[in-house]
């Protein structure tokens, strides 16, 4: 039974990878689109051992089992000791010795005395050995604690139940990605309107940006919708990106107000003018959007990468 479990574990985990990895676009929602190579070997890996594994399990039992005539000695043997006692230092019929006549007599049956067996002897030779040989060694070692198939979930999951990607459950309980700093000078922004920006272009553009070049200017972004309990009026358009894999994503938010909050977790462009506290083009001013419209769009296949939106 043990060497079932690992057989389909491997098996089943090897057959979930690739079928993530190569059928679907799942994978993208625990990792980076260049792990996608790692993901395929490491299924077609799994996959193989778990072949070999299932191949070599007759041929390790059949080195392994005892033969058949070794283990029926064995067994007659075991029996032998836990018998009743009048082969060996049986207490019998007829023994050494009559009753009352204290002389010595060689009786058929062996070398016992006449008499009812000493407890002690009779338990110790008869039942004692019996129970050593015979159920001493009768244990079960090859069943599989019952908390062991929970391992089958996980890989079960990956053929039929993907988890979604991160949402908007994950962005509200922590801050925002500070973004990097613009060491160069930015470029012109093209004379586009609206004009598409991602959300870390937005949000450079608006704390570094000595020219305030998006003072006064319509752009659209996307995202998906996340509530900002802290705020009144607005609630957040956001982004979640990963370095490698869903365990170190880490989020960018634009705050959006003007229009009511459309369901958590709802993708869509949002068209609006910069408006928000603080100095433009210093740290000291808000990521803010004075939106003018809000369009429900398709769920891009790589939620994990803030691109450009389509405007078409």
């Amino acid at each position: 039974m043990r060497r079932f479990v690992q057989v389909g574990l491997l098996v089943l985990g090897g057959l979930g990878l690739l079928h993530t990895s190569l059928f679907t676009d799942e994978y993208l929602r625990y990792v980076k689109e260049g792990m996608r190579p790692l993901l395929i070997a490491s299924g077609v890996l799994l996959l193989v051992l778990g072949v070999a594994e299932a191949w070599a399990a007759p041929v390790t039992q059949a080195w392994a089992a005892p033969p058949e005539e070794e283990a029926d000695g064995q067994g007659d043997g075991g029996q032998g000791l836990g018998g009743s006692g009048r082969g060996g230092h049986g207490y019998g019929e007829s023994g050494h010795g009559g009753e009352g006549d204290g002389g010595h007599e060689h009786g058929g049956s062996g070398h016992g005395h006449v008499g009812p067996a000493p407890e002690g002897h009779r338990d110790g030779h008869g039942d004692g050995h019996g129970d050593g040989h015979g159920d001493g060694h009768g244990h079960d070692h090859s069943r599989v604690p019952r908390v062991a198939w929970l391992l089958f979930l996980p890989v079960l999951s990956l053929l039929f139940y993907a988890p979604p990607a991160l949402g908007s459950y994950t962005a509200s309980r922590e801050p925002a990605k500070a973004v990097a700093v613009q060491d160069d000078a930015f470029d012109p922004l093209p004379a586009t309107s609206p004009l598409p920006i991602t959300l870390t272009d937005f949000t450079q553009r608006v704390q570094q940006d000595r020219s305030r070049a998006v003072r006064g200017r319509l752009v659209v972004m996307t995202g998906f919708v996340t509530p900002a309990p802290g705020t009144r009026d607005g609630w957040y358009l956001t982004r979640i990106m990963v370095s490698c894999c869903a365990a170190d994503a880490s989020s960018v938010k634009v705050l959006v107000r003007g229009i009511a909050a459309p369901k958590a977790d709802t993708w869509v462009n949002v068209t609006g003018i910069w408006q928000g506290s603080g100095t433009l083009g210093t740290s000291s001013a808000e990521v803010a959007l004075n939106a003018g419209g809000v369009r429900k769009v398709r769920k891009p296949s790589n939620a994990y990468m803030d691109a450009v939106p389509l405007t078409s």
